[in-house]
């Protein structure tokens, strides 16, 4: 039986194949990989930032907050008794940092200062939720996390 001898030459071509074919495994790896951005448009939110602050001091300056529960079937948006519910707009916004195809968006539309959302209409996942609305003039922010199980 005949034994099959490598030199030195033929170890250092062997090593660095074997290189070569990790790094364009993780190559394609990397490549495959589902990357979910907050946003597209980082310049033009980063310009309205200081507006976004302004916005949640003023909310938090509110005597009475804005709140929110999940029930069984449904999630209930509670806003200020003080608030007209016919000046209520602005948005709703359900941003899911691990899939950017369960995000929804919602108009703020309240019936008597609360607003509910069937959980049917929002995928299962822990979401964060955003809430950009005013009353009249004055503009608010609040946010929170959210947790969906059906």
């Amino acid at each position: 039986m005949k034994t099959l001898k490598l030199n030195w030459g033929a170890g250092i071509a062997i090593t660095y194949m074997g290189f070569v074919a990790m790094i364009l495994v993780l190559v394609i790896m990397s490549t495959r990989q589902k990357i979910d951005l907050v946003t597209t448009q980082y310049y033009t939110e980063e310009l309205k930032f200081q507006d976004k602050i302004d916005k949640v001091k003023r909310a938090q300056s509110l005597p009475e907050q804005l709140s929110w529960e999940v029930s069984d079937d449904a999630l209930l948006i509670n806003y200020p008794s003080t608030m007209t519910s016919s000046q209520l707009a602005g948005t709703i916004r359900f941003y899911c940092p691990s899939n950017d195809k369960n995000d929804r968006i919602f108009k703020v539309n309240a019936s008597d200062g609360v607003q509910i959302f069937p959980l049917s209409q929002i995928p299962v996942g822990r979401y964060q939720l955003q809430i950009d609305w005013k009353n009249g003039q004055e503009t608010f922010w609040n946010e929170g996390v959210v947790v969906i199980n059906h």
